[in-house]
């Protein structure tokens, strides 16, 4: 009861603020006479949540699953590339310009490319999401794992430890305050690249209701998959702040 009592104490204004927001929503479309076609009330948005005819489980799983393999996908080549520019000058040198010109392609550009090279399916889709996610990963790993105390890495020296055991003991300790905030970021990027990839190139997932409700111009159903979007990155979202919080509390405090 004392953590629901904080929690609740924490996050009543945000509560507060969507109630208001969802309130005025209604009052707004209830008395403007705004037709549901234009913008749908948060009732027809509830409604639409639970319409079974939209299949919603099937679209659901196949937007989570790529959300999830994009943010792994992301995290491990991050933290691999990030590893390998901090530990030898020459890989820096040769990457990370590279790295900074993939970065500022423009994605959306990229997704026709992945269709005609890969087709219609969720790799494709997974690989867009890690597209977008996975640079604060490296730049934030390269970062925590350069940025270290001199005294620690004398330290280190004094008791003749190989190059691997300082990275494994000391520098790796020292970047994972970076790496988990990068986390964070790329949990959200990765749930825009996935939806960018359904956009462009898919049969299934929420994406794709979005796109399939331009025609029938059922924007109830729009909303909706919105909302199971933001659900699904919230909760990735907060699975990667609960591992800091077992994994690495001390680094709550950097973002």
């Amino acid at each position: 009861m004392t953590k629901f009592s904080s929690l609740s104490r924490q996050y009543w204004p945000t509560i507060a603020l969507f109630a208001f927001l969802l309130a005025c929503w209604q009052l707004a479309v209830s008395l403007g006479g705004i037709r549901e076609y234009l913008l749908p009330s948060p009732l027809s948005v509830w409604n639409a949540l639970w319409h079974s005819e939209i299949g919603w489980s099937q679209h659901l799983w196949t937007t989570t699953i790529e959300i999830i393999g994009a943010f792994l996908l992301a995290a491990v080549v991050g933290v691999a590339l990030g590893v390998a520019i901090a530990w030898s000058p020459l890989i820096a040198n040769a990457l990370v310009p590279f790295l900074v010109f993939v970065n500022t392609l423009p994605k959306v550009a990229i997704a026709p490319l992945f269709l005609i090279w890969m087709g219609y399916g969720i790799f494709p889709n997974m690989l867009m999401g890690a597209l977008i996610g996975f640079f604060p990963v490296v730049i934030n790993t390269a970062v925590g794992l350069s940025q270290v105390e001199a005294d620690m890495l004398d330290l280190g020296r004094v008791f003749n430890a190989p190059k691997w055991k300082i990275f494994a003991k000391i520098r790796i300790p020292n970047a994972l305050p970076y790496i988990l905030s990068a986390l964070k970021i790329t949990a959200t990027a990765a749930v825009v690249g996935a939806i960018v990839g359904e956009f462009v190139a898919s049969q299934k997932g929420l994406g794709y209701v979005i796109t399939t409700t331009q025609s029938s111009m059922n924007t109830a159903v729009a909303f909706a998959a919105l909302i199971w979007i933001s659900i699904v990155g919230l909760l990735l979202y907060g699975a990667v702040v609960l591992l800091a919080q077992l994994w690495a509390p001390w680094a709550e405090g950097v973002d």
